[in-house]
């Protein structure tokens, strides 16, 4: 009896010790546990890196209002909601990660690929300047005008409209054709 009250009074004290703590450690990241944004607090949901060809190119995390582990639900959620990419690569350029997303839309967006083009070429635009290692990019969610809100080190670099973009941009990484199945789970916490 004297070992599971002393183990259940370990374990709380390691719930509270891990959730006092403002950051965690991802891949040698630093990433927040919120951030904030609209004047809202936007809860770490989870963050995983994102690897090619065996090189660590991004650390991404996931932040919402309702911490979730249903990627349709975070899809489909008309909330405030972030991505945060961090760097990690000097190998990453401006036409890379455009590249990649591309690619990530033409998965994610089915049928409104067309529809969307206009305002994927938007976010091309927005992100075509030059990318350095530790460059941290969110791209967060505003429900009340329905904007993809694009910031780069902590500047706005534009708003992009529309909530079917926000589901296909969010469901790049969360929708059944992910581009990285394990990220994915790691954004969902799982």
């Amino acid at each position: 009896m004297k070992k599971i009250l002393l183990l259940l009074t370990l374990l709380i004290s390691l719930q509270f010790s891990v959730s006092a703590q403002t950051h965690i450690d991802v891949n040698g990241v630093t990433v927040p546990r919120k951030i904030e944004f609209q004047n809202k607090t936007l809860q770490l949901n989870g963050a995983g890196g994102r690897s090619k060809m065996w090189l660590e190119v991004y650390v991404q995390a996931l932040y919402l209002t309702q911490l979730s582990q249903d990627p349709q639900f975070i899809i489909d959620s008309d909330t405030e909601m972030a991505i945060r990419i961090e760097i990690t690569s000097a190998m990453v350029s401006a036409n890379k990660l455009t590249k990649a997303m591309n690619t990530g839309f033409e998965k994610s967006a089915g049928s409104n690929l067309e529809e969307l083009r206009p305002r994927i070429e938007q976010l091309k635009t927005l992100l075509s300047d030059k990318i350095t290692e530790k460059d941290v990019f969110i791209l967060a969610y505003n429900p009340i005008d329905q904007t993809i809100n694009v910031i780069k080190n902590e500047a706005l670099k534009g708003k992009i409209q529309g909530f079917d973009f926000k589901k296909a941009l969010f469901g790049i990484w969360l929708s059944n054709k992910p581009v990285d199945e394990t990220l994915k789970k790691n954004l969902l916490g799982q």
